[in-house]
């Protein structure tokens, strides 16, 4: 009788423990975001932060990176879906609070004060960015990883060629460049371009997997059949621009290759 109460009490602690984990793993992601300001170089910065409340402990964390025109909101709503899946999403802002456009002049040049010598295309900036990031409580900072598209997703592969500490890249869009004779590069890498986006040329493709097989980096480079430039931003139709527009497949489909590159890198 003595040992049917023990094991009576014993099944009802497994009971009520399983119970309980079954309850803390069936959460809902609760996201929260916010705005961050930050400084760098004297210029007023301001980010955006997302993670989901109901993830315990520290949890890696992801730079998102805009596209040209300033931090809108697309890379705000892929900030949130990182935080959803269970990242600390930080958007950095590149240009400084409230620089954001619609005109092509106007984010051509906020974009083009960081083309030129190797030290540009942002990382310095990038860098500021990462440092938020790196010392936020909610952050594992032994794993991060930067993303961005289209512009940012150049940026990103700054990230990667600066040897910023990031684990990985993934670009959605963007300009091939490579690392330079000096870069250090340790970060795996992931591009997502659309086949049929004319300024991603055949000759800078193949610049690019001969760097990264020459240089030895684990990369993948994945082009989507009837995609162009700007193909995860549902907006990018409206702006009536040759070879940039949305494509849902090519969209959906670098999402889940992303995520799986995540889950590789920084899990």
């Amino acid at each position: 009788m003595q040992l049917s109460r023990v094991s009576l009490v014993l099944s009802l602690v497994v009971l009520l423990a399983a119970c309980g984990g079954k309850e803390e793993a069936d959460l809902k992601p609760e996201v929260v975001s916010e705005s961050v300001s930050y400084t760098h170089d004297g210029v007023e910065l301001e980010g955006y932060l997302a993670y989901d409340k109901n993830r315990e402990g520290k949890r890696p964390g992801i730079l998102v990176i805009h596209e040209w025109w300033g931090l809108q909101d697309h890379p705000k709503e892929r900030a949130r879906r990182m935080a959803e899946l269970g990242y600390v999403a930080f958007c950095v802002d590149m240009y400084g609070r409230g620089k954001v456009s619609d005109e092509v002049p106007q984010a051509q040049a906020w974009s083009g004060a960081f083309y030129g010598d190797r030290a540009g295309f942002g990382r310095a900036r990038l860098q500021a960015g990462y440092d938020v990031l790196a010392k936020h409580e909610r952050v594992d900072a032994s794993k991060i990883g930067a993303m961005g598209f289209c512009y940012g997703g150049t940026v990103a592969l700054e990230a990667a060629w600066a040897d910023m500490g990031v684990k990985g890249v993934v670009a959605f869009h963007g300009s091939l460049t490579t690392p330079g004779e000096s870069d250090k590069v340790t970060a795996a890498v992931l591009v997502c371009n659309g086949a049929d986006d004319v300024w991603v040329t055949k000759e800078m493709i193949g610049a690019f997997e001969t760097s990264m097989a020459e240089r030895g980096i684990e990369y993948d480079l994945v082009s989507y059949e009837g995609a162009v430039h700007a193909f995860t931003n549902p907006g990018a139709s409206d702006r009536g621009m040759d070879n940039v527009a949305y494509h849902k497949a090519a969209d959906e489909k670098s999402w889940e290759a992303m995520k799986a590159f995540w889950e590789k890198h920084l899990q």
